[in-house]
């Protein structure tokens, strides 16, 4: 019989005491298994309020679903977004440790990060997808860090996660320097959803993880071929969202 959820808490607190848990961003000593208190200042958290419709941070609270000019003028193929944090050198650093550096244990941080900031989305959404990533770039990487994301999202949150109903029909490459319209272009027509996929989605509202928010054409890319397939919504939750004009090589 597996253990109660408060057996393990109990043990898991029993071994801290026995072994003192150690940043996960390689500091001082934390109070609890995370990052150090001084790395949690330097993170700048997207809080309340924002774009209903892409996650972006407003100066002031303008009421519940405000969208910002740019998603106005032309609305995304993703119904709504929401973002944890900005994508500055701080959350760039961890981000990166995950995406190259095989620091998967990131992966239940980023989790609890998204939990926070998207928890309206959480709550709604039937299935919960991650952005998928190419067979010969995961082959090369040999995990989708936006899968191990949605994995420990779903454990923590007891959500259905769906790993593999939406398939990269062909690799893209890297979209780090690309314009918005060179990354629109770079990912059209890129994703596909599977015959198998198609039937599990039908009518459902698709929560879809990735680790970074940049132009949103990825995001907008995996949304339109949800909907082709029959999804009745897609949102979306991304650890970070890039600031307009911000040129950090992702």
């Amino acid at each position: 019989m597996a253990p109660s959820h408060t057996l393990r808490a109990g043990l898991r607190h029993a071994l801290d005491l026995i072994l003192p848990p150690a940043s996960l961003d390689g500091t001082e000593r934390p109070f609890a298994p995370g990052l150090s208190a001084r790395a949690w200042e330097r993170i700048v958290w997207l809080e309340h309020p924002s774009c209903d419709g892409c996650g972006a941070p407003f100066a002031y609270d303008l009421g519940a679903g405000v969208r910002c000019a740019a998603c106005e003028a032309r609305p995304r193929a993703f119904d709504r977004a929401r973002c944890a944090c900005l994508y500055d050198e701080t959350s760039r650093e961890l981000i990166l440790k995950l995406k190259h550096g095989d620091r998967t244990d990131l992966a239940v941080l980023f989790a609890g990060w998204l939990n926070r900031a998207a928890g309206d989305l959480i709550e709604e959404a039937d299935l919960v997808a991650p952005v998928p990533m190419s067979p010969g770039r995961l082959f090369r990487r040999r995990y989708n860090q936006a899968a191990e994301i949605a994995r420990a999202l779903c454990r923590r949150t007891h959500s259905r996660y769906l790993p593999d109903a939406l398939v990269r029909a062909r690799d893209t490459g890297g979209q780090g320097g690309r314009s918005r319209i060179g990354r629109a272009k770079a990912v059209r027509g890129a994703f596909t959803v599977t015959p198998a996929g198609a039937l599990r989605i039908a009518g459902k509202r698709i929560l879809l993880i990735d680790d970074v928010l940049t132009t949103g054409a990825t995001a907008e890319a995996c949304a339109r071929a949800f909907k082709a397939a029959g999804a009745r919504a897609v949102d979306v939750a991304a650890v970070a969202r890039v600031q307009e004009a911000q040129s950090l090589t992702i």
